[in-house]
């Protein structure tokens, strides 16, 4: 009796192993306490955590001021022009000109993507390059970014944050009815460009 149970288990412990392989995939690797699941070679994926925040202020400041007198006076003339009586004139001009502007600029950006490990320097940082495109209805948004990812700055779950990846290029744009309801039209463009 006890050799019967004996081997129920040995067949049972036998068999887990075949059933994490079979239903688990990459089971062994990714679970090992002695693989690390950290991106380190081409093909490999990194979750890039964007939070960009830029705040820009342009002030200026014109003061122009100028002032102008001119005088001009005579006494009578003789032989033929004696019938002009003395004459004078005086003029004084001046300007003031104070111009004041602000311009104020503050964009926000927060995303999550995953990105892919497209080639690797000589000093082992990844180049990375992803896309992340959505679709709402006719309008879609576009999310591009690439740059170089030291490996020691992802983290243990194989997350990067934006502020920390080198020749960064994040470009967000959007294409469909929604965008182009908000871009002025070509007189609009045009008016602001005469004048």
């Amino acid at each position: 009796m006890n050799l019967r149970r004996i081997l129920i288990v040995a067949i049972a412990l036998t068999l887990v192993p075949l059933t994490f392989f079979a239903y688990g995939g990459d089971f062994g690797r990714a679970q090992s306490l002695f693989t690390d699941i950290k991106a380190h070679k081409i093909g490999d994926n990194i979750t890039v955590l964007i939070f960009e925040n830029t705040n820009a202020i342009d002030r200026s400041q014109t003061k122009n001021e100028e002032s102008g007198n001119t005088s001009v006076s005579g006494g009578p003339m003789t032989g033929a022009l004696d019938f002009l009586p003395l004459f004078g004139a005086s003029t004084s001009n001046s300007s003031d000109y104070d111009g004041k502007g602000e311009v104020r600029k503050t964009q926000t950006l927060r995303a999550k993507m995953t990105v892919t490990v497209v080639g690797l320097k000589e000093n082992g940082d990844m180049i990375i390059e992803g896309r992340r495109s959505v679709g709402i209805g006719p309008n879609t948004e576009t999310l591009y970014l690439t740059g170089v990812v030291r490996p020691k700055d992802v983290t243990t779950d194989n997350t990067v944050d934006s502020y920390l990846i080198a020749d960064a290029k994040i470009i967000y744009d959007g294409d469909g009815p929604s965008q182009n309801s908000t871009r002025p039209g070509i007189v609009a463009r045009l008016m602001g460009w005469l004048f």
